[in-house]
């Protein structure tokens, strides 16, 4: 074998390792820090930044519409605006409110999208994290979205923090990574029982809060153990990424997706 062919072969060996162990960045409720969340320009803004995932929050709304926001209520993203419950509103009322001027003027206008608008936003090869806000009732209604969206299998991953909704969500939907997530509270949950609940809802993996005093090395090989992928929220501090990404967390999800792509490219 001739040298160029030797070396050409160690550059495409060294990419492709490179490639796997790269942590992925998700742009949390889209590119929030600089962008109103959960809007369609906060996803777009994160596509310009080059996230590989945007994460968004859905409810059902009173129509049987899934809306994506983050609050029970409107009254944060909707200041000076009528508070309205979003699960005793249609969609119709919902998106008559601006849910964009109290981060900055520029944005005046934007209105709550549904999950089929967030969903068409994203390109291909990049994926979307849809976090449900509700209970198992946004299954069914969400189950038809998802399989028409478009999209591939691969590039959607459902995450909850109710447990009922994770089991429910891998029975009805097996085809999707659904994930448990999880912060901590005086000590709970521990790592004994968060490999347990990941067996029990047969979840794909773990979102965990990106706590430090929490995941360390043991931390990591636990859950990588129990079969499932480690993700971590909602790290904004670079310090704290590049550690995440040495500890070999699959993905990062942020408010500045492109300010923690920045702080861990040299390690990957």
């Amino acid at each position: 074998m001739k040298f160029s062919t030797v070396f050409l072969a160690l550059i495409v060996t060294i990419m492709v390792a490179d490639s796997a162990n790269a942590q992925f960045i998700v742009a949390h409720r889209g590119a929030s820090f600089v962008a109103p969340e959960n809007t369609i320009s906060a996803f777009k803004r994160a596509w310009e930044l080059n996230a590989d995932a945007i994460e968004g929050d859905f409810y059902v709304t009173k129509d049987n519409q899934i809306a994506c926001i983050h609050d029970k209520t409107t009254k944060r993203t909707a200041p000076g605006s009528p508070e309205l419950k979003v699960a005793d509103s249609t969609l119709k009322q919902l998106q008559q409110l601006d849910v964009g001027s109290w981060k900055d003027p520029q944005y005046a206008g934007e209105r709550i999208p549904t999950l089929q608008d967030v969903l068409g936003t994203v390109p291909e090869g990049k994926q979307i994290f849809v976090e449900i806000k509700c209970g198992v009732e946004i299954l069914p209604l969400m189950q038809p979205i998802l399989e028409h969206s478009g999209l591939k299998d691969d590039q959607i991953a459902i995450i909850c923090f109710d447990k009922q909704v994770v089991t429910e969500a891998r029975k009805l939907m097996p085809q999707y990574r659904v994930n448990w997530l999880t912060s901590y509270k005086n000590g709970k949950p521990t790592i004994a029982s968060i490999v347990e609940t990941l067996q029990r809802t047969k979840a794909s993996g773990l979102g965990s809060k990106g706590d430090l005093s929490v995941i360390d090395e043991a931390f990591v090989e636990k859950i990588n153990q129990s079969g499932g992928q480690l993700h971590v929220w909602t790290v904004n501090d670079p310090a704290q990424a590049r550690r995440f990404a040495e500890l070999g967390v699959v993905s990062i999800t942020t408010d500045k997706p492109d300010v923690i792509r920045e702080s861990i490219r040299i390690l990957n």
